[in-house]
């Protein structure tokens, strides 16, 4: 999250008489944004994985405390923090102050901070929150407010092992939707893709993945292996809680007619586990 300071703009906060009630600090409005003081976006608003955000916070009913030459002096203190829908953390919690001196003619200023974020580019959809904390620190008072943010992307179904998921036969590289019958020709490619979840974190939310496969024919002989077929290892303060793999597998043009199986090997080097997934396909 990068922190935009303290902006000045309009809104109503009467400087309060000495006689008067203190002011009560509020949140006056929560708010998102595509860009820097960007318009408001709808609460329906869908934000991708990968994709660049702020949101916005103004407050009002703060308490100012006079000092020489009429001169009102304002310190807020906030917090913001951008979970997703399990309640994990995006990125470390953002922080600053709002320490301004005001003069008569300010009197319809009001504090505003904007903070910019990035959901992760693996983020999963569902409904992610922002929570602010704002303290008034010359009138020892706090509040805490909450914005929704929607997100579009696939769910991720946890698992407490490593599992392979959505596995799916593919006619080109480029495709997105899986073969409803995986049936190639003699001498096509294929292509395969799948997602690994349920695998174990190192420091740093750090994870390692090896992966390979190998072609049985009908009767179980294995006819070609590739046991180390790639590596996946990274880390970030988001936890990557998929990883998606691929295969391709150039068929030989004298091929016999046939059922055959694939057999993807998965390796979790940070959990110390295995897990296996066996798929079939045809040649016609």
């Amino acid at each position: 999250m990068r922190v935009v300071g303290c902006i000045v703009t309009s809104a109503v906060v009467m400087l309060a008489a000495a006689a008067a009630d203190p002011p009560k600090l509020a949140i006056q409005r929560l708010a998102l944004h595509q860009f820097e003081d960007g318009p408001v976006l709808e609460s329906s608003y869908e934000f991708v994985p990968g994709e660049n955000g702020w949101f916005s916070c103004r407050m009002s009913g703060f308490l100012t405390e006079k000092k020489e030459d009429e001169l009102q002096h304002v310190k807020l203190s906030w917090q913001a923090r951008i979970t997703d829908a399990a309640g994990v953390l995006l990125e470390k919690p953002q922080a600053g102050i709002i320490d301004e001196t005001l003069r008569s003619q300010d009197k319809d200023w009001f504090p505003k901070f904007l903070v910019n974020f990035v959901m992760p580019p693996f983020a999963p959809g569902g409904n992610y929150k922002i929570a602010v904390v704002v303290k008034d620190e010359l009138a020892k008072a706090e509040v805490s407010g909450n914005l929704d943010i929607r997100v579009r992307g696939e769910a991720v179904a946890p698992s407490e092992t490593l599992v392979i998921r959505n596995f799916r036969f593919l006619r080109q590289e480029s495709d997105t939707v899986g073969l409803r019958s995986p049936v190639y020709r003699p001498g096509a490619t294929l292509w395969a893709r799948f997602d690994m979840v349920g695998y174990k974190f190192g420091e740093g939310n750090r994870f390692t993945l090896d992966y390979g496969f190998a072609v049985l024919a009908a009767d179980g002989k294995e006819l070609f292996a590739l046991p180390q077929a790639a590596s996946e290892s990274e880390e970030s303060f988001y936890p990557q809680r998929r990883v998606f793999g691929g295969l391709s597998l150039n068929l030989d043009s004298k091929m016999p007619l046939g059922t055959y199986t694939v057999v993807v090997t998965v390796t979790d080097k940070v959990g110390n586990q295995t897990a296996e997934q066996r798929e079939t396909f045809k040649v016609e």
